[in-house]
């Protein structure tokens, strides 16, 4: 029933976003001395809800899925087309990631946030009081 109201559905996208996002940073992290390795993130949440590509209406990703929790919209990784190469090939600047990590999880505990205040709107209206 909580799953078909909006606030919850954005809530927990938000929350997924930020859990790929935060993915994606850790793995920067670790390879910020590998030879080559180029610096990747994931689209920003803004971007994704300004472009309509959401939808909030999880794919079907193979028959019988449609109760799942699949996607509701692409995550995909990309490369960051504003970082700076080493001499060795390298993109991964350890303070960008750090500020990244922190606007992940920010961003987390907005969705949190959200969540909660949205429960005790929801638990404040059904109340006998």
């Amino acid at each position: 029933m909580f799953e078909k109201l909006e606030i919850f559905r954005m809530a927990h996208a938000m929350s997924v976003h930020a859990g790929a996002r935060q993915s994606v940073v850790a793995q920067n992290m670790a390879n910020a001395d590998t030879p080559g390795y180029a610096a990747r993130d994931v689209r920003p949440f803004k971007e994704i809800l300004e472009s309509g590509d959401t939808g909030f209406v999880p794919r079907a990703t193979r028959p019988g899925h449609l109760n799942a929790t699949a996607m509701p919209f692409d995550l995909s990784v990309s490369e960051r087309r504003d970082a700076m190469a080493d001499p060795n090939g390298n993109s991964v600047s350890l303070e960008t990631e750090m500020l990244a990590a922190v606007d992940v999880k920010r961003q987390h505990d907005r969705a949190l946030a959200i969540y909660k205040s949205s429960l005790t709107v929801l638990r404040a209206a059904i109340s006998r009081r």
